[in-house]
């Protein structure tokens, strides 16, 4: 497995003309994020890559396909996605930088919300869902961490991994040690691996989220 700095100098070599990569950002069991500097509209940007191990699994023209579906997805409540490609057998999709913290974060750090609070955010995740429901998109992977908040905005990110993932099959993802959810929000359904997941699994993840 490649470390995060071993990701970052790929990454750079083979994307030098277009951003500059310049820290990392977070890292999950799917991916790390690295803040990089768009260098052709001057904006900064979160560049998420999946870890070579996954871009094995999921390959580059199912993820572009599925990466797409993101791409048409434009709601204030969701991270928008800017770019997407394979770099040096690296995926990689491109969003914006956003200036807050994730509910997890939040979380952490004062407890649970007061109601108020805590109901605003879950009704706008719920909206940002029911748009991208009606799109026939499916998140599978609601949680804290995939909710942040700017300005008291709430945004919903994420729903590039799950979609392009859950495509590769859950047997060949299973040989890897990789799996989409997490198992504390995951519906029932999501648990027992039904490959086709439906609206209601996000809908139970995010009642877990508000409980």
């Amino acid at each position: 497995m490649l470390s995060p700095t071993e990701l970052l100098d790929r990454l750079q070599a083979t994307l030098s003309d277009r951003y500059r990569i310049e820290r990392q950002l977070g890292e999950g069991g799917m991916a790390v994020v690295f803040r990089a500097s768009d260098l052709k509209h001057a904006r900064p940007v979160a560049l998420k890559v999946l870890r070579p191990e996954l871009s094995a699994v999921v390959g580059a023209e199912r993820f572009l396909r599925e990466i797409q579906l993101t791409a048409k997805l434009q709601h204030p409540n969701i991270v928008p996605l800017f770019d997407s490609g394979s770099a040096d057998g690296l995926l990689y999709y491109v969003m914006p930088v956003v200036e807050g913290e994730t509910l997890r974060q939040r979380l952490t750090r004062d407890g649970a919300l007061p109601v108020d609070e805590a109901l605003s955010i879950i009704r706008a995740v719920a909206h940002a869902l029911d748009y991208a429901h009606r799109q026939d998109v499916v998140h599978r992977d609601i949680k804290p961490e995939n909710i942040l908040v700017q300005d008291g905005q709430p945004l919903l990110a994420d729903f590039g991994i799950g979609l392009a993932v859950s495509a590769a099959g859950a047997e060949r993802l299973t040989s890897t040690g990789f799996s989409i959810g997490t198992p504390g929000y995951m519906s029932p359904e999501q648990m027992a691996g039904e490959r086709t997941l439906g609206a209601r699994s996000d809908i139970y993840s995010l009642g877990c989220v508000a409980y």
